[in-house]
């Protein structure tokens, strides 16, 4: 089985329906966190898949994506601290397509 890598993805995209067209894509790869973030397990290959599908989307000229790797998801001991609303940790379920 490949390994996944844990990444924050966030995104700052300036046309609204550009901005809507990233979320429903990221919805595809990961669990929305807080407003432009989520945070995905992916194998490489669907890393790369991933990034493809939101370059074809933006503009690179007037949107900005990072994609920040934490490393191996199954060594990554992810704290977060929350200040305001509450916040809980995604957990992660099979899904039946």
């Amino acid at each position: 089985m490949p390994q996944e890598r844990l990444y924050i993805v966030t995104y700052d995209i300036s046309d609204s329906k550009r901005l809507r067209h990233v979320f429903k894509a990221m919805k595809g790869y990961g669990h929305w966190l807080q407003l432009s973030v989520f945070q995905c397990r992916l194998t490489l290959r669907r890393r790369i898949n991933m990034a493809t599908c939101l370059e074809d989307i933006i503009q690179s000229s007037k949107d900005h994506i990072l994609i920040l790797d934490l490393g191996p998801a199954d060594k990554v001991n992810l704290h977060v601290e929350s200040l305001g609303k509450g916040y809980e940790m995604p957990t992660r379920q099979a899904t039946i397509i």
